[in-house]
């Protein structure tokens, strides 16, 4: 953990001071948002990439590697196989090299840079984004769920479309991403969920919906589990690794408790704000059911990342005299958060052949 803990103080340091030197953006005569120092920016990025990028264990990054190196990626082998954006990723990349490092840098590279563009262009607090995106656990499920974060970091950069309601380019991003995970596709129906206004009745049927499911999980599971046996999916019916944290569904929750409460002022600071809740509502939704197995949590990878947005802008909806203590406040819960899921709970051990 110790370069996980140094990653993160010089993350948040850099991204700290892209904030505190940026430049405010005029719109119609007004300041409407605060734009980080695009040097420092990409100081966050590259201390991201290069962690993620030169770890040599986290996960299953051993059996991308193992894969990687016992297979030769032609057109007949990609074809034959799911995903094959990867598999054309895999292809290119093995034209320079065959050490399996250059897939796991160039997905961490990829993966990274996206994200935190994204953050970059939505984000009020650039900071607290990229703090929670460490302390909240994304940045290591990024390491572990390579493909999957991957798609997701693709259809994070098509935010813009979902704002402006541009559902065929949001739908293209979609197509690509799935290319690369498939359940990627899963984002095309819950376009027309988001689309509605925050905390209007669809939305919060959707929670009542996920709480439902999770009384009702067996039945729930007997039924999904039957209908998927036959896809690349089927194999989850076979996962018996528990739930999720309760804790880690209070974490997601909370932002979106205090987003409820000032949800007018929302509207009001960011116009776009209905369609990031809406996204980060069902995040929570899918981690509510995750309490009954966590196979469900892969799903919210996808919503996760309109968390670390949302995160960035809810200081704001408090009193100025309180700004201040909302900000350490967030600080210092999510580190213990990330304290107790790290190093009580997963224990984890960061390898780097380079460090």
């Amino acid at each position: 953990m110790t370069i996980l803990w140094i990653h993160l103080l010089i993350v948040f340091i850099l991204s700290f001071f892209a904030r505190y030197f940026s430049r405010p953006i005029l719109t119609a005569g007004s300041l409407a948002q605060l734009k980080p120092n695009k040097i420092l920016v990409l100081g966050t990025m590259m201390a991201c990439v290069i962690v993620s990028g030169l770890r040599s264990n986290i996960g299953d990054t051993y059996v991308y590697k193992e894969v990687y190196e016992a297979n030769n990626f032609t057109w007949d082998y990609i074809t034959a196989q799911k995903d094959m954006g990867f598999g054309v990723l895999q292809m290119f990349l093995q034209k320079y090299s065959n050490d399996p490092q250059i897939l796991i840098f160039t997905t961490a590279l990829i993966t990274n840079v996206l994200i935190i563009y994204v953050l970059f262009t939505y984000s009020r607090m650039f900071e607290l984004s990229i703090y929670v995106y460490i302390t909240g656990g994304l940045f290591l499920v990024s390491m572990n769920g390579i493909r999957q974060v991957l798609a997701a970091a693709i259809i994070f950069t098509a935010t813009k479309y979902l704002i402006e309601g541009n559902w065929i380019r949001y739908f293209i991003v979609i197509l690509i991403a799935s290319t690369f995970h498939q359940s990627a596709l899963i984002l095309i129906p819950i376009y027309f969920f988001v689309r509605f206004k925050a905390w209007s009745k669809a939305t919060l049927l959707l929670l009542v919906f996920s709480v439902l499911i999770a009384l009702g999980y067996a039945q729930f599971s007997s039924f999904l589990f039957s209908a998927i046996e036959n896809t690349q999916y089927g194999h989850y019916s076979d996962f018996r690794e528990g739930g999720a944290n309760i804790i880690r569904v209070a974490v997601d929750a909370a932002p979106l408790l205090i987003a409820f409460l000032g949800r007018e002022k929302l509207r009001g600071i960011f116009p776009g704000s209905d369609y990031i809740v809406n996204m980060a509502l069902i995040g929570l939704m899918f981690m509510i059911i995750s309490t009954q197995n966590w196979i469900f949590a892969r799903f919210g990878i996808y919503f996760s990342l309109y968390q670390l947005i949302l995160i960035s802008w809810i200081v704001k909806l408090f009193k100025k005299s309180n700004q201040r203590f909302i900000y350490y406040l967030l600080l210092i819960c999510y580190l213990l958060f990330y304290f107790y899921e790290n190093v009580i709970t997963l224990n984890v051990l960061y390898r780097s052949n380079f460090f």
